[in-house]
């Protein structure tokens, strides 16, 4: 009798486990990818999944014969979950995530807190906004198409090429936007704008600068140059591909944003 006992409890165990991974994540199989959630997220996965899709779709209507591995999503339910997924991943125990922070994407997944959790656990991001959410979930997805092409798949080890990394991924996602570049153009014509690349990744514009030179870099180069770039982790290797040097990329980009 305890033995039949025993059976049935493991059987009821193995069957409320499917599903399921450890920490109470639900997981569903999508096409490329699986999304992770918890069982408070069930009503909201097929929304979030459409944001997934058109990011993904976007991705490689720009880099067209291009492919995205699988890869998976995890929807957090708040922001202490996604700082326990990062502390774990960047082996930074006490990291605390500013409150604009709600995603992050490398090779082999996206994490993400609940979109409609945003005006609660962030200080910057809306829901309601589709256009804006679309765009950062795109963002976040072009980190992980970039990671699978980059010689560090979770952007660990590169060397100077912060605003590439970022500004590719502004760019793609339809974030460097008329507002950015009237940005852009008022820092040039103020006598702002930087000198250098490491500069570029600075600052309130950030986005706004390293975007523009990604677009740069896009227009002068082409797209298939643009898409060479991205196994490069450090910014010789850039540079060299190019066959120009940091001033003349910097001169390109000056040039170029002002006639934009």
């Amino acid at each position: 009798m305890k033995i039949q006992t025993i059976a049935l409890i493991v059987l009821a165990i193995s069957i409320l486990g499917r599903g399921t991974t450890n920490n109470n994540w639900v997981v569903e199989k999508h096409m490329g990818y699986n999304i992770y959630y918890t069982s408070i997220e069930k009503e909201n996965i097929n929304e979030y999944s459409k944001f997934v899709n058109n990011g993904v779709k976007s991705v490689l209507n720009f880099f067209p014969n291009s492919r995205i591995k699988e890869f998976d999503v995890y929807v957090h339910p708040n922001r202490q979950s996604l700082d326990s997924a990062w502390q774990k991943d960047w082996n930074m125990p006490d990291f605390k995530s500013e409150c604009w922070m709600v995603a992050s994407g490398i090779a082999n997944k996206l994490d993400v807190i609940s979109p409609k959790q945003w005006s609660i656990e962030s200080c910057e991001h809306n829901y309601s906004d589709t256009v804006g959410t679309q765009r950062l979930i795109t963002h976040e997805l072009v980190h992980v198409f970039h990671g699978q092409h980059n010689l560090s798949p979770d952007f660990n080890d590169i060397d100077g090429i912060d605003w590439f990394v970022e500004g590719l991924a502004t760019y793609v996602s339809g974030q460097m936007d008329a507002k950015r570049i009237a940005q852009v153009k008022e820092l040039i014509n103020s006598k702002g704008a930087p000198q250098s690349l490491n500069k570029f990744w600075t600052g309130n514009y950030k986005y706004a600068l390293a975007g523009s030179m990604v677009m740069s870099i896009d227009k002068k180069y082409g797209r298939s140059k643009l898409f060479e770039l991205l196994k490069f982790n450090k910014l010789d290797g850039i540079l060299s591909s190019l066959n120009t040097t940091e001033e003349g990329l910097v001169s390109n980009w000056r040039e170029f944003m002002q006639h934009e």
